[in-house]
């Protein structure tokens, strides 16, 4: 069992609960309500990107509070408040701390800088930021344990292979986010070179921290949040939300960049990066549906 189970937060509002003869921990039917709405108002707000050329401040605040959202109420509703508590701390004080110093050192990233374009700052990093790294490390997390669990990987090998799946799957999303963030002028890179084919202006250093920043939040997470049995809760109901970002995200960058972004590069480049998780998570997720997981 986690240590953060958040079992003392399921003995209230009895009604409110999807109560278990199984052995799993209940969940909060009406939680996961509200992160469904949390995650079709982001999409709404989404959708709006292409048509102001890439998004304004406002919409892209909205859309990383919505998400980041729905993300903490999520983990809250299926593995507990003190799993909320972890996700916040872990992943958004995480974030901070590791885009500070990489702000004032040009470690682990490379050098770089914000710009005003995001708003307020702390440390030297505007507050959206690890509210980014909040609202996309659960996503990676249970998309990552469902490919792991997927493919028959068990025993001592499970945690490092989430880990490590779990940082490739975080970092995939950034080829498609710190070009869309470069090109509306969030933050400069002073050695732009050399980068990914098709991702120009964005550095390989920037991806090698991504990395191993992804690498210590999923690992640590992993160990953190529990863990359920798909075939005990039906994942299909319960991660559904997770889920669904992911590949929302996945596709919705691939049409954004190819067609209204100006950088078709990107899309295919990210596409065929990211894809190496989306698409076989459609898979699994597309079997688990025929086959009642």
């Amino acid at each position: 069992m986690s240590l953060l189970d958040g079992s003392t937060s399921h003995r209230s509002d009895q009604s409110s609960r999807s109560r278990r003869t199984d052995g799993t921990a209940p969940w909060n039917r009406g939680l996961v309500t509200l992160a469904w709405i949390l995650l079709a108002a982001t999409i709404g707000v989404q959708i709006a990107f292409p048509l102001t050329g890439g998004g304004t401040l406002p919409l892209t605040v909205a859309s990383v509070l919505l998400l980041a959202s729905a993300s903490l109420v999520h983990v809250a509703a299926t593995r507990g408040a003190a799993a909320a508590v972890a996700l916040a701390v872990v992943a958004g004080g995480g974030g901070l701390i590791a885009e500070s110093v990489g702000v004032s050192t040009g470690f682990p990233f490379g050098t770089y800088e914000y710009t005003d374009g995001l708003g307020l700052k702390v440390l030297g990093v505007p507050v959206l930021v690890p509210l980014a790294w909040i609202m996309m490390s659960w996503p990676a997390l249970v998309v990552t344990r469902r490919l792991v669990r997927a493919v028959g990987i068990a025993g001592r090998w499970v945690r490092p292979a989430t880990a490590v799946v779990g940082a490739y799957a975080l970092t995939a999303w950034d080829v498609f986010l710190d070009p869309q963030m470069v090109d509306q002028g969030n933050w400069v890179w002073r050695y732009p070179t050399p980068s990914l084919p098709g991702v120009a202006d964005i550095p390989l250093t920037n991806f090698a921290g991504w990395l191993l920043v992804s690498f210590l939040i999923v690992g640590v997470l992993d160990l953190l949040i529990r863990r359920d049995d798909p075939d005990a809760t039906g994942s299909s109901g319960m991660d559904a939300v997770p889920i669904t970002a992911y590949l929302w995200t996945y596709f919705s960058s691939v049409m954004a960049h190819a067609v209204f972004f100006g950088r078709p590069s990107v899309a295919l480049t990210g596409g065929l990066l990211m894809g190496v998780i989306a698409i076989p998570l459609l898979v699994v997720e597309i079997r688990g549906r025929r086959a009642g997981v």
